[in-house]
């Protein structure tokens, strides 16, 4: 009986890692209860093609995987973390707090600074950022204003050493997220959490140069019915719309009701639901 309970607890041994380092639009931190049911220890890999904050990887703290995203700077950063978090701290620490502050870093080629410069100030930029989103304008460059209140605090060097032991049980891998995918095995478990392109309505979603938009909806289908073929299991979280319902009518979606956190207030800040999208048997 004790074993037993213990295969049905596979997070019970985790390692304490008070959640992902970075915030970001659209994370999915709110359905981490719903979402984890769906992993198993026997899992071999876990491989997360659009990772932003990688908040289900720290929750779940697989043995082996592959994270990747279309976002050079993000996976730099999180390379950087890996292999110097105290370094990264410590640049981090060195940065001055305030708005006119904020604008000055944030009017820094990043491409002029060192890899562990550039990932501080992806970190410090992305805390004190409205929201927590990531947009570049035409020239690649992050434009997102500074955020007066409502941010937290800069990641501490105790849980940038913490993610960093984690992340070194991973590959990390810069690309589209067919890229991302190419070697899926049997016994891989697959995540995906795109960015939202709905063609009736306006949902933000991260800006950058190759972003997901809503022809790539028909790509990732055709990979849901290759990695299903591979024998492994995948899970997707989508917004509910008629694209997504159309494209992942064979998997029988599952609605799910969510909070956007997108909007400036909270007070403002509006319940929507998502499609969670999966292979897996009940």
């Amino acid at each position: 009986m004790k074993a037993a309970m213990e295969r049905d607890d596979p997070l019970k041994h985790k390692t304490h890692v008070s959640g992902p380092f970075l915030r970001w639009a659209g994370s999915k931190r709110q359905l981490l209860p719903r979402l984890r049911t769906f992993w198993r220890p026997e899992h071999k890999r876990y491989i997360e093609p659009f990772v932003g904050s990688a908040a289900l990887f720290f929750e779940l703290q697989p043995n082996s995987g592959v994270l990747g995203d279309l976002n050079p700077e993000l996976i730099e950063t999180f390379r950087q973390v890996r292999n110097r978090p105290r370094k990264v701290s410590e640049a981090l620490r060195s940065f001055p707090r305030g708005k006119k502050e904020y604008y000055e870093i944030r009017s820094v080629d990043p491409k002029t600074l060192s890899p562990i410069e550039a990932a501080a100030r992806f970190i410090y930029l992305n805390r004190f950022c409205f929201n927590g989103l990531f947009r570049t304008n035409l020239g690649g460059r992050f434009n997102v204003p500074y955020a007066p209140s409502g941010t937290g605090e800069l990641p501490r060097e105790e849980r940038l050493v913490q993610c960093a032991k984690l992340l070194r049980r991973v590959e990390l891998r810069i690309g589209d997220f067919a890229d991302t995918l190419h070697d899926v095995a049997e016994g891989d478990f697959v995540y995906m959490d795109p960015p939202f392109a709905v063609q009736k309505r306006r949902i933000f979603r991260e800006y950058c140069p190759g972003v997901f938009a809503c022809h790539d909806l028909d790509r990732l289908g055709n990979l849901l019915q290759d990695i299903h073929g591979k024998g492994a299991r995948f899970v997707v979280s989508y917004a509910d719309c008629s694209e997504a319902r159309r494209i992942f009518s064979s998997w029988h979606p599952r609605r799910v009701r969510t909070k956007r956190n997108i909007a400036g207030f909270s007070e403002s800040r509006r319940y929507a639901y998502e499609l969670i999208v999966t292979n897996a048997d009940d």
